[in-house]
């Protein structure tokens, strides 16, 4: 039976959910995703632990604070003017609400390359008319429950 390499090509279901069981990923129950490990798809300590597994496996593993996503950056919260927020969004759409997530054309290098980053919206100053996003992963500093089904591992 085939088994998970550090460079394998991989077809899988997955669960991230954080301690309330709230998902922040599901494909169970839907189209299974297809990745290459080593290419930044997940982060190297999920890659880790799918590394020896056969194929398919089925397994839950459950992760404390940071390990899954590292530490909350405070640097990675930034006050947006709403002008900014609907130049930059992916798809237009209607006024920040607190708690959306949206995707943001925004510089991601030095020399100006545009790349889509996902923000979540922590508050809205209506006054300022400005917008705080937080660029950290929404599950940076949480436990985290991985589950993982290989699927095929070719």
């Amino acid at each position: 039976m085939p088994c998970v390499q550090p460079d394998s090509y991989l077809t899988l279901h997955y669960r991230l959910s954080d301690p309330g069981g709230v998902d922040a990923v599901n494909t169970f129950g839907g189209t299974p995703a297809t990745l290459t490990l080593g290419q930044g798809q997940l982060s190297p300590a999920l890659e880790a632990l799918l590394v020896g597994l056969d194929e398919d496996a089925h397994r839950t593993f459950d992760l404390p604070p940071g390990a899954a996503f590292g530490a909350r950056i405070p640097g990675l919260l930034r006050w947006v003017s709403s002008e900014g927020v609907d130049r930059a969004r992916e798809y237009p759409g209607p006024e920040p609400q607190l708690g959306d997530v949206m995707r943001l054309r925004l510089p991601i290098r030095a020399d100006g390359e545009v790349g889509l980053l996902t923000a979540l919206v922590r508050e809205i100053d209506v006054e300022g008319d400005a917008v705080l996003l937080d660029f950290n992963h929404p599950l940076a500093d949480c436990p985290t429950t991985f589950e993982v089904q290989i699927l095929a591992v070719l």
